[in-house]
């Protein structure tokens, strides 16, 4: 067997971090060596299971091992200082968990941190890798149910939890196309989680630059497609074309309707092991854009500061009643205090 030719460290020791871990079952180009958490119960956890090297910090970490990539899997507040750490010591890649930013000042630093750093950052929307998702954007690169008209996108919890999700796979499957125009608004913040803040629910139209139009929902109400009692179990995706649809669900159905017929099939009793095979997919395309700059995964940074900018403009249209053109908009520093106010 070919030892590893990539090494990897994880920064961020709590739950959503195993499915990181365990991924690598299926890259075997690489191995994760290294971890890090400031909480030692829990770094010393990740050591014991999975045979890691336990550190308190990130940076010293990072020194000592000298990782290829790095899994950045902690609360979005902590997430911009991090990724400013990793590009300055010259990690050449790094998966970061959603959303990458817990606001406008952390947006705004990340965008300059693009356009100066080496470091090649995906942001972790695994499931465009899942098998499904990609059988259904496949169906559209294909050509056979002709060009995509009109997309429709929604999610239980709100738009800094699940919605940036969503937004991203609704646009992988429009060729990725940036969006030109907002047109939202909100309501409540008394469900606000504080680690992920948002209004309780929102709802905005989306018009992109191929002139493509999309509905993009998320929160309480949202359309419930799963157990009602789990929010979580909601994220759908759709898109409708000149000659078919196609619709994926995160957790129950996709479904591809065409000139020939349709095909389905179930999601939900193969969730769990097809989401190692995507977050090891994102992990693989970021390992391959290292080996092929062309080759830019659809959540390399510079498309999620764009998809974080379109979650601002939804803040904006809300506050002044109004469509927000992205290309010109420009948030307020105090833009999500300015929503909480007007939404308590």
């Amino acid at each position: 067997m070919n030892s590893p030719r990539y090494k990897a460290a994880l920064i961020g020791c709590g739950n959503r971090s195993r499915k990181h871990v365990e991924s690598y079952e299926h890259v075997p180009e690489a191995a994760l060596t290294a971890c890090c958490d400031l909480i030692e119960e829990r770094r010393a956890g990740h050591a014991a299971e999975y045979g890691l090297t336990a550190y308190a910090d990130a940076a010293e970490m990072i020194e000592r091992e000298r990782p290829d990539i790095v899994h950045i899997v902690t609360q979005p507040a902590d997430r911009a200082e991090l990724m400013h750490l990793v590009a300055d010591l010259e990690v050449p890649a790094s998966v970061v968990e959603k959303p990458l930013a817990a606001g406008v000042t952390d947006w705004r630093s990340l965008v300059a941190l693009e356009r100066r750093s080496s470091t090649r950052f995906t942001v972790s929307h695994q499931f465009r890798w899942h098998i499904d998702l990609t059988r259904c954007r496949e169906a559209l690169q294909s050509g056979r149910l002709g060009a995509v008209r009109f997309l429709e996108t929604s999610c239980g919890m709100n738009v800094s939890n699940q919605g940036t999700h969503a937004l991203n796979y609704v646009m992988s499957l429009n060729g990725d196309a940036r969006v030109h125009t907002l047109f939202g608004t909100a309501s409540g913040m008394s469900g606000s989680d504080p680690t992920h803040p948002a209004p309780d629910t929102s709802v905005a139209h989306l018009l992109f630059d191929n002139g493509v139009r999309c509905l993009w929902h998320h929160g309480t109400t949202a359309p419930l497609i799963g157990d009602p009692a789990t929010t979580y179990q909601h994220v759908r995706v759709a898109a409708y074309a000149e000659r078919g649809r196609v619709l994926y669900e995160e957790f129950r159905n996709w479904e591809i309707v065409g000139p020939d017929g349709t095909e389905c099939g179930h999601v939900g009793a193969t969730w769990n092991a097809n989401n190692l095979l995507a977050q090891a997919g994102l992990t693989r395309a970021t390992l391959n854009w290292l080996e092929d700059g062309a080759a830019l995964p659809g959540t390399n940074l510079n498309q999620s500061l764009h998809e974080f900018k379109t979650v601002l403009a939804l803040y904006a249209s809300t506050l002044r009643r109004q469509p927000i053109e992205l290309a010109s908009f420009e948030p307020e520093d105090d833009l999500f205090e300015q929503l909480t106010a007007v939404l308590s």
